[in-house]
């Protein structure tokens, strides 16, 4: 569609409902959400196979937050779900664009990066169509594909929740802050003594020499509430694998995160969560002399730590408006990593073998190097969306990437905003991108593997970082509400202001 055209539907679509854009760029803050959940029976992804769902714990969703400052508005759509496609997040970008007219550059949609949502965000169908009978038959039959019908529940409960949340925008008290919860998540990659590094050596393993990584321990937070005090939303940024699986279909420990946050202020409440930059970063602590807690168990206490802290950071912060909002893109191409041919002729022979005879991994890892030299042939590269949106004094810095945590906190280390949320898994999925470190000598581990999913060029993550923060340093922080301030102490000399306390003011007596 030609901007002209594509401007006029839109304006056409708005006179048609009875309520204009300029009237739809007043102030305020809105909130929505909608059920994505999948069903029994659909594929579950999260790893380099087929899976399904067998049972239902609780329900996926898409939730929404539009903010506006009588100018602009931005949307923040959180998803239930390992990833998004850029192909999806484009179509979803236009489609609430025509209905409300949120700027398709001003919407950020990311995934929570959940092992236990559903078939969205893998393989889409008629990718490998190109591709030989074999590349064929290893990406749809034996990696896990896009389910047509999930895509499309998923796009239209992205879709519905940010226009719904836009419509809901009403004169709400807003602010931001940030907390820190240091104790549920852990850098799964370690020094050995063999002088590699490892993911998830093992607990008690002798010989492990110390972590390769950090964690980011804050927990960023925006609330909204009305004027009767009832929190109506919030977003919630922490930086953790959504990997605790609590058992069938799930937002994982992201649901248990929610009902903390819902316990100490409403079921009303809209809990919009985003991921931190957690390539590295997950609830398993490979240190620990003791037997880890599993399934629900671990959900309960990653997601219930982390919203105690969210609810914590939501009673201190002081409220008013946050102004102003804004949105900057930058669209940069970057190359793949490409296997050598003794590499791919050697996967060709493995994969034609049974995966019992090779072994599971080697057979995986030989499937998706068959799957990336295909692909190489038609996309070499690929387009990487950077984007910094704005919500008065605190920034959200947006990847698509499985991003390493370094580059996380260097973000928030550079940024100008007093609170910045670094987003992973954001507006597209380019796999996992470590560290220059990691990809070099002493490096290694699961997230440095050449797959179909993991393929960029070591440098990419340090490009990604610094266009992060060159987009938040061309924005101005807005003002963090403040509460009212205290008279000035004695007043004017009239005897009116702040006083001593009568009670208090005295020495101390001994008889």
């Amino acid at each position: 569609m030609k901007r002209r055209t594509f401007f006029q539907s839109s304006i056409a679509a708005a006179a048609a409902s009875g309520i204009s854009f300029a009237q739809r760029d007043a102030r305020g803050a809105g909130y929505a959400e909608r059920d994505i959940s999948p069903d029994i029976g659909m594929e579950q992804p999260g790893g380099y196979g087929k899976s399904y769902h067998r049972t239902f714990h609780d329900p996926c969703k898409a939730r929404a937050a539009v903010f506006g400052d009588g100018k602009t508005r931005v949307a923040l759509v959180g998803v239930d779900a390992g990833s998004v496609s850029r192909s999806l997040v484009e179509q979803c970008r236009r489609e609430i664009s025509e209905r409300c007219g949120v700027a398709p550059s001003a919407v950020l949609i990311g995934a929570s990066h959940s092992h236990s949502g559903g078939p969205v965000g893998g393989v889409e169908p008629g990718e490998y169509d190109r591709a030989s009978e074999l590349v064929r038959k290893l990406a749809y039959e034996k990696t896990t594909v896009d389910n047509p019908i999930y895509v499309e529940r998923v796009r239209k409960g992205i879709v519905d929740a940010a226009v719904a949340a836009d419509a809901a925008r009403t004169d709400l008290l807003s602010g931001a802050g940030a907390g820190h919860e240091a104790d549920v998540a852990f850098n799964r990659r370690f020094r050995m003594k063999n002088g590699q590094t490892w993911t998830h050596p093992g607990q008690g393993n002798p010989d492990i020499v110390k972590p390769a990584g950090p964690i980011d321990p804050a927990v960023g937070v925006i609330g909204s509430w009305d004027r009767s005090g009832r929190l109506i939303g919030c977003i919630v940024n922490y930086c953790c694998h959504a990997t605790t699986n609590p058992g069938g279909i799930s937002a994982n420990w992201i649901y248990y995160l929610e009902q903390a946050i819902r316990g100490a202020f409403g079921h009303q409440a809209i809990v919009v969560f985003l991921q931190g930059a957690a390539g590295d970063v997950t609830q398993v602590d490979n240190l620990s002399p003791y037997r880890a807690p599993t399934g629900d168990a671990q959900a309960r206490i990653v997601g219930g730590c982390v919203g105690a802290e969210a609810v914590r950071v939501l009673l201190s912060m002081h409220r008013g408006e946050l102004a102003p909002v804004a949105a900057l893109n930058s669209v940069v191409t970057m190359k793949r990593r490409v296997p050598s041919p003794t590499k791919v002729a050697r996967a060709l022979e493995i994969v034609q073998k049974d995966p019992k005879e090779v072994g599971a991994t080697e057979w995986t890892f030989a499937k998706e190097t068959v799957l990336l030299d295909a692909k190489l042939k038609w996309e070499p590269e690929v387009p990487v969306e950077l984007q910094a949106v704005q919500v008065g004094p605190a920034v959200l810095l947006s990847t698509p990437a499985e991003l390493f945590v370094e580059y996380g906190l260097e973000m928030r280390k550079r940024s100008p905003f007093p609170v910045t949320m670094p987003v992973a898994y954001a507006n597209g999925d380019v796999g996992y991108v470590p560290t220059e470190e990691a990809l070099g000598p002493g490096g290694g581990g699961y997230e440095t593997r050449l797959t179909s999913y993991t393929n960029l060029v070591p440098s990419a993550g340090r490009q990604m970082t610094d266009i992060c923060i060159h987009l938040s340093q061309k924005l101005t922080p807005g003002a963090t509400p403040e509460p009212p301030r205290a008279p000035t102490f004695g007043g004017d000399g009239s005897g009116i202001g702040p006083q001593p306390w009568s009670y208090g003011n005295v020495p101390p007596e001994l008889s």
